[in-house]
């Protein structure tokens, strides 16, 4: 498996049971398994692996506030700088919870 399709499925497997953000759990979270396999995960990896994910529908983007509702985002955000106030969060989608499980091939 190539390096890319690696990152994005360790991505998804880390937004399959919550809102991620990026900074926050993604990016620290894949690093470190990425780190366990031998492989080298930059920022720039992770954002384009979420970019495909939600491309392709296995994932969503939201706007998560404590002040007011979660709001589905259209597209893939622009996420290139790190994000200090921590709104921006992605979480895993129907057909990516079948590809995950493998549901996709039955």
């Amino acid at each position: 498996m190539n390096k890319e399709k690696l990152i994005s499925e360790i991505v998804l497997n880390e937004i399959a049971d919550d809102y991620e953000n990026i900074d926050q759990i993604i990016f620290p979270s894949v690093q470190k398994e990425c780190a366990r396999l031998g492989i080298q995960a930059e920022r720039s990896d992770i954002v384009k692996a979420l970019a495909d994910l939600v491309e392709h529908g296995l994932a969503h983007a939201y706007r998560l506030s404590c002040r007011e509702p979660a709001k589905q985002l259209e597209g893939m955000p622009s996420v290139d700088i790190v994000e200090e106030d921590f709104t921006t969060y992605f979480y895993i989608t129907r057909k990516g919870k079948d590809q995950l499980t493998g549901e996709h091939q039955r």
